[in-house]
């Protein structure tokens, strides 16, 4: 026979009040199992699962109306991954904010004990650059952001064969050749592709970021094709002509200085060697950059247009100097969609001011690209990769 509780003892159990208890019921969140005679509320030991999931969800910054979708034993686990993987992204923003403005406090309070004159412009440009610091730092630490963005086209977009399996494709790969990745990610280029490379083919992946490598190799797995290297691209610890192929998928936009790497790529290829370069033009995804910045005009995704430092429109003319051929192939697809989930988590895995101007109104900037998308929402890709030949 159940137990059932009261609403005064279930309320207390849980450490919330009665009127919580009631207000959960009338939002339809949390509906008692029974109700006695006279129409008094009584709770079970699964109602109390089911406050627990509340709690924890509106502890952890969920809405009411989010939690009505994501608990009561019927929700989608990738819904419920998803939701949770973007609190946890803001969460670490906020840390970051409140590390960079903590640092602004320690350094205003050293010159005031000082008695010098506070330079109160300069304290307001540090505490912008530190938040930015701190931003990019944790950017690409790990490759929790840059996941995020890959999901959005491996599962939307229109054409079927994927970014991937594609660029793979283009790499034209025959037996026996040694091959580095530059800025590898995380590892995806191979991981969907493992059955296709050859044997004896070598494959050597390099990142800047340690934690970036540690997720290429759990995604990869035990291979003795591959090997794995942290380096700066611009200084490249491999001999003169040592690689058939060197690869750099969407990654030479951000190198500080491209005609080094470039350089660097020259050296260590073979002698009539390939050199793949992938990136895209300023058409690529404006819809998304539109979308917030129709939420807010002071919102950018990225501090520099990554296309103007490398893209489809003058890569050819940044290539040419370094290589004896350069041929472009271009990628044709778009991305169609009607849930606002995968096109969040894009937004704040992106490496621009977003997340500092969403903290504090999360929830009407979910709602709103709820309501944009709801009817279909279609996002413009236009990608695609160099082929050059030294």
């Amino acid at each position: 026979m159940t137990d059932y509780y009261t609403s005064g003892e279930f309320a207390k159990r849980a450490h919330v009040s009665v009127r919580t208890i009631r207000y959960y019921d009338q939002q339809n969140l949390l509906k008692p199992s029974a109700r006695s005679k006279g129409g008094a509320r009584r709770y079970s030991d699964a109602d109390f699962a089911k406050l627990q999931q509340i709690l924890l969800l509106k502890y952890l910054g969920f809405s009411l109306g989010e939690i009505r979708g994501l608990t009561l034993g019927a929700s989608d686990r990738r819904r419920l991954l998803d939701s949770l993987q973007i609190q946890r992204r803001l969460v670490k923003e906020r840390i970051e904010e409140m590390t960079a403005v903590e640092a602004a406090i320690d350094s205003t309070t050293q010159t005031l004990e000082a008695g010098k004159p506070v330079d109160w412009s300069r304290m307001l440009e540090l505490l912008h650059r530190s938040t930015m610091t701190q931003s990019l730092k944790t950017q690409y630490q790990n490759a929790t952001n840059i996941s995020a963005r890959i999901r959005l086209h491996r599962d939307y977009s229109m054409n079927k064969e994927g970014w991937f399996p594609w660029l793979f494709r283009q790499l034209d790969l025959t037996p026996g050749l040694k091959i580095l990745e530059i800025g590898c990610g995380n590892g995806e280029l191979w991981a969907t592709s493992h059955d296709r490379l050859q044997e004896d083919c070598q494959v050597i992946l390099t990142d800047i970021s340690e934690g970036m490598l540690a997720d290429t190799k759990k995604k990869i797995g035990e291979d003795s094709r591959f090997s794995y290297d942290r380096c700066d691209a611009a200084h490249l610890p491999f001999a003169d002509e040592e690689f058939d192929l060197v690869v750099a998928n969407h990654m030479l936009f951000y190198c500080d200085d491209i005609p080094q790497v470039l350089k660097e790529v020259r050296r260590v290829l073979k002698k009539g060697g390939r050199f793949c370069a992938s990136t895209y033009s300023k058409r690529h995804m404006h819809e998304i950059t539109d979308l917030v910045q129709e939420f807010n005009s002071q919102i950018v995704l990225s501090f520099v247009n990554l296309y103007d430092r490398f893209g489809l429109d003058n890569g050819e003319e940044i290539l040419a100097p370094f290589f004896a051929q350069v041929t472009c192939q271009s990628y044709e697809d778009a991305i169609e969609l009607g849930e606002a989930e995968p096109v969040i988590s894009y937004i704040l895995s992106c490496h621009g001011n977003q997340n500092a101007l969403l903290l504090d109104r999360y929830q009407e900037f979910k709602q709103f690209v709820e309501d944009e998308v709801a009817g279909g929402f279609h996002i413009t890709k236009d990608a695609g990769t160099f082929i050059c030949r030294k």
